[in-house]
């Protein structure tokens, strides 16, 4: 329940997947993120950058939510209508 809460920073390749969950607030949080809504195919349906502290965001439809770094969805080119896959090492 707590995600990022607590947190001084967000490293640069360090993120949060939320799920379910179609809203995020950053009540409380000390810095900006990037928020990416996800749908259930994990398309992306939504992206939020650089959201500051003490916000609320949300997207009808959303199954997930990525939470980022502040400017790392552009840095990776993230758009709506891109797919996500999840990766193991």
């Amino acid at each position: 329940m707590r995600g990022l809460l607590g947190r001084r920073k967000l490293g640069e390749s360090e993120g949060i997947l939320l799920r379910p969950a179609s809203s995020v607030h950053t009540f409380f949080m000390l810095f900006p993120i990037d928020v990416v809504f996800l749908d259930r195919k994990l398309e992306v349906v939504r992206v939020v950058p650089e959201l500051p502290p003490w916000r609320t965001v949300w997207r009808r439809g959303a199954a997930s939510v990525v939470e980022l770094a502040a400017g790392r969805a552009e840095a990776c080119g993230l758009a709506v209508g891109d797919h996500l896959d999840w990766v193991t090492p």
